[in-house]
C-alpha cells in the first residue's frame, strides 16, 4: 500500500543510524520547543505586561495541568509504537486501523478530561496550596487551557503516527503556523484588550485547535495507510488493546513524574509568590533542555519499535548507543547555553531584578548541569518502550521518581533543613536512579531477545 509522504520517510531498519537519528530528532526537538514556547509566551506576556501575581498564577498551574493530562497523552506513545512495529514488520495494511482508532480515542478521552478538568480546576489548585492571591486567576487560566485538551490530544496522536512512518517534519510545520498565530493573539488579547491571564490562555487554546485542524486536513489528503477519514473512525478492539498495553503504562509514568512535580510545586508554593514566579521561570527554561532529551527519546523509541518489528536486534543496540551519545551531548550543550546566558533568558520572561531572579538562578544552578542524567534516563526509557516493555518503565518510575521525590520532600526537606534548594535537587537525584534501573532492565531484556532469536534460528 503506497504512501504519498514516502520521500519524507526515513528507513529506520538500515544503518548507518547517527545521521538518521539526528535528522529525525531535529524536527521533533523543534516541535517540542514550539509547544513549550506556548507556555513561555504566556509567562513572557504576563510577566512583561501584567503583574507578578498574574505571572505566579500562570506558573502555578503547569505541573498540575501536566498531571491531569499526562495519563491520556501517554496513549499517543502507544499509538506510535504500535504503528512503528507494524511498519517494521511490513504489516502496513493495519496502520490505517491504528490511525482511526487513535483519533477516536483522542477525541473521547480529550473531551472527558476537558469536562473533569474544568470542573475540578479550583479544587485541585487549593489542594496544591496555591496562594489565595493567585487562586482566582490561576483557576481561569487552567479552565480555559482544559478547553483545548481534545485538540491537543488529537494533534499529538496524529503527530506520533506520522513520526512512526518517518515523517517528523510535518508536525513541526503545523506548530510553526499555529505558534505564529498565537504570538499575534497573545499581544492582541493582553496588550490591547487587557485580558491578562484569560487572554494568554485563550490564545493558547485557539492555537491548539488550529494545529489539530491542520494535521487532520493534511492526513485527509494522503493516500495509503496514513489516509484519514471521519467515516472510518472506529475503535478496533485488537488495536486499542495493544495501544493501551503500551500507552497506559507510558501515561502512568508521565503522570508519576507530573505527580512528583506537583509535590515539588506544593513545597515551592509554601515560600510565596516570588518563589513560585522564580521557580516557574527556571522550570520553564529547564524544560527546553528536557525536550532535547525527549527528542532523542522519540527517535530511539521509533527506531527501536521498527527494528523490533523487523526483528533486527543488532540495530537496536546501535540505536541505543548513538542515542546515549546524543542525549548526553545535547543536554550538556543546551544546559550550558542557558547557564552561560542566564541573565538574558530570565530577563526575557521577567523584569524583576531581585527576589524573583534569585529563586530562578538557584533552581537553574542546581538542575541544569545535571540534565544529562535525564538524557540517559530518556534513552533507556524509549528503548524499553519501543521493545514493548512499558510496564517495566512504569514500575521503575514509580519507585525511582515519584516515591523518591515524595519521600525526599517529606523527610530531607522537612527534618534536615527547610530550604528550597533541597526541593530543587531532588529532581536530578531521581533522574540518576531511574536511568540506572532503566539501563539495567534494557540490557537484560535485550539479551533475552537476542538469545531467543538465536534459538529460533538453530
Amino acid at each position: 500500500m503506497s504512501v504519498t509522504v514516502k520521500s519524507r520517510e526515513i528507513n529506520m531498519t538500515e544503518g548507518p543510524f547517527l545521521g538518521k537519528i539526528v535528522s529525525f530528532s531535529i524536527p521533533v526537538l523543534l516541535t517540542a520547543l514550539l509547544q513549550q514556547l506556548y507556555h513561555s509566551l504566556d509567562l513572557m506576556v504576563v510577566g512583561k505586561y501584567a503583574s507578578d501575581t498574574a505571572l505566579a498564577a500562570v506558573g502555578s498551574v503547569g505541573s498540575l495541568n501536566s498531571l491531569v493530562t499526562a495519563l491520556f497523552m501517554g496513549l499517543s506513545v502507544g499509538a506510535g509504537v504500535v504503528a512503528a512495529q507494524r511498519i517494521g514488520a511490513g504489516r502496513s495494511d493495519q496502520v490505517s486501523k491504528v490511525v482511526h482508532s487513535s483519533a477516536l480515542l483522542a477525541l473521547i478521552l480529550g473531551s472527558i478530561i476537558a469536562v473533569i478538568g474544568m470542573a475540578l480546576s479550583r479544587v485541585l489548585l487549593v489542594m496544591t496550596d496555591a496562594p489565595p492571591e493567585v487562586l482566582d486567576q490561576a483557576t481561569v487560566y487552567m479552565q480555559v487551557i482544559f478547553l483545548g485538551t481534545p485538540a491537543t490530544m488529537l494533534y499529538n496522536y496524529m503527530a506520533s503516527i506520522l513520526r512512526s512512518a518517518g515523517d517528523s517534519r510535518r508536525p513541526l510545520y503545523f506548530l510553526l503556523i499555529s505558534g505564529a498565530v498565537k504570538v499575534v493573539m497573545n499581544f492582541l488579547f493582553v496588550r490591547l484588550f487587557h485580558w491578562d491571564v484569560a487572554g494568554v490562555s485563550l490564545a493558547t487554546t485557539l492555537a491548539y485547535y488550529l494545529s489539530a485542524i491542520m494535521i487532520v486536513i493534511y492526513m485527509m489528503k494522503q493516500s495509503g495507510y496514513l489516509h484519514f477519514s471521519f467515516r472510518k473512525l472506529s475503535l478496533d478492539g485488537k488495536i486499542v488493546k495493544q495501544i493501551l498495553i503500551i500507552g497506559v503504562p507510558s501515561g502512568i509514568q508521565s503522570s508519576l513524574f507530573s505527580l512528583s512535580n506537583v509535590v515539588i510545586q506544593s513545597s515551592v508554593n509554601s515560600f510565596g509568590e516570588f518563589a513560585i514566579a522564580g521557580s516557574s521561570v527556571a522550570d520553564n527554561l529547564g524544560t527546553y533542555v528536557y525536550y532535547g532529551s525527549n527528542s532523542i527519546y522519540q527517535a530511539v523509541l521509533t527506531f527501536v519499535g521498527q527494528n523490533m518489528g523487523a526483528r533486527r536486534y543488532d540495530n537496536i543496540k546501535k540505536v541505543v548507543l548513538w542515542g546515549l551519545f546524543l542525549g548526553v551531548t545535547v543536554n550538556l550543550a543546551l544546559g550550558g547555553v542557558l547557564l552561560l546566558f542566564k541573565s538574558f533568558f530570565v530577563g526575557l520572561l521577567i523584569d524583576d531584578t531581585s527576589i524573583t531572579r534569585d529563586f530562578a538562578y538557584q533552581r537553574m544552578f542546581l538542575e541544569l548541569p545535571l540534565y544529562f542524567l535525564c538524557g540517559i534516563m530518556e534513552v533507556f526509557s524509549g528503548a524499553l518502550r519501543g521493545m514493548g516493555k512499558s510496564v517495566t518503565n512504569t514500575v521503575v518510575s514509580l519507585i525511582g521518581s515519584c516515591a523518591f521525590r515524595i519521600l525526599w520532600v517529606n523527610t530531607i526537606f522537612i527534618f534536615v533543613e527547610r530550604n528550597i534548594g533541597w526541593v530543587f535537587i531532588s529532581k536530578p537525584i531521581s533522574w540518576l536512579l531511574v536511568a540506572a534501573f532503566n539501563g539495567l532492565f534494557f540490557l537484560l531484556y535485550y539479551r533475552k531477545c537476542v538469545r531467543e532469536d538465536q534459538n529460533n534460528i538453530i
